[in-house]
């Protein structure tokens, strides 16, 4: 018999979600496009859901993760903060070591007699 564990992991703050799989994917494409509308567009989300997403983030750290401009000369756009970046990395880590774990225990499992 072939064994397969599911999960996702995601990280609460109080009791609001903070980071997960998909606020991941948005802040990686945020970090990549610098802007909300085109990662929303490539995440195939609204531009509304992709705010609010990025706003419940900022609102549920102490730090912000990312930081909006608006217009001018050179036109607006959206970064992630030095600290929104280590986020991202501290996440995937996170997971990796996850999957990481839970791969060995789904080996143990298929080895029991």
């Amino acid at each position: 018999m072939t064994y397969k564990i599911k999960s996702r992991i995601w990280i609460e703050a109080g009791d609001k979600m903070f980071l997960g799989e998909g606020r991941i994917k948005l802040l990686k494409s945020i970090n990549k496009t610098h802007s909300i509308s085109k990662s929303a567009k490539e995440l195939g989300m609204s531009y509304k859901k992709a705010w609010n997403l990025i706003d419940s983030v900022n609102k549920s750290n102490d730090k912000p993760i990312v930081i909006k401009s608006v217009g001018g000369s050179s036109g607006g756009g959206t970064k992630l903060t030095p600290y929104g970046i280590k986020m991202i990395e501290m996440f995937d880590t996170i997971n990796y070591n996850c999957w990481k774990y839970l791969d060995k225990q789904v080996k143990k499992l298929s080895e029991i007699d």
